[in-house]
């Protein structure tokens, strides 16, 4: 069952670029920004890291942390976010899991083919765990994402 507003995080989200764990208690009392993207280094996903990379500073002041959440690999996301300097995390969800737990990993198509992938979106987690608001797919302004998560 896909995790919606009102549910609580599950405490372990995944491994980050470094091999570290990142948890849902490593983020009491903060809000999190937890953000599903396609792919790293695509048109569309670099233009979402680099909003909030821009914006990071503004949503931190906010309480917010930002963390990413990509099937690619802890090395592609090394790769990724040193080429744009990236100042957040990035879960390597290489299996999905976590996409799945969160109900982001589905059916997608393009030019009639039919293949599964990373549905875009952001949720956004208060204090305690608890999911706020969800950003969906259609909803997401890649160009200007850190201000959308500021504007509720």
């Amino acid at each position: 069952m896909a995790i919606e507003i009102g549910d609580k995080i599950p405490d372990i989200l995944g491994t980050d670029q470094n091999g570290k764990e990142i948890t849902a208690s490593d983020f009491k009392g903060k809000k999190l920004a937890l953000y599903f993207y396609p792919k790293d280094n695509t048109s569309g996903c670099t233009a979402e890291a680099c909003s909030l990379r821009d914006g990071y500073e503004v949503l931190r002041d906010a309480g917010y942390e930002v963390v990413g959440v990509s099937k690619d690999s802890a090395r592609s996301h090394q790769g990724f976010i040193a080429r744009h300097n990236l100042p957040f995390r990035l879960i390597a969800d290489t299996g999905t899991e976590l996409q799945q737990r969160f109900g982001v990993w589905a059916e997608k198509s393009m030019y009639g083919r039919k293949y599964m992938g990373t549905l875009r979106t952001t949720f956004i987690i208060n204090e305690d765990g608890v999911v706020e608001r969800i950003i969906h797919p259609k909803e997401v302004k890649t160009n200007d994402h850190a201000t959308q998560i500021l504007n509720k």
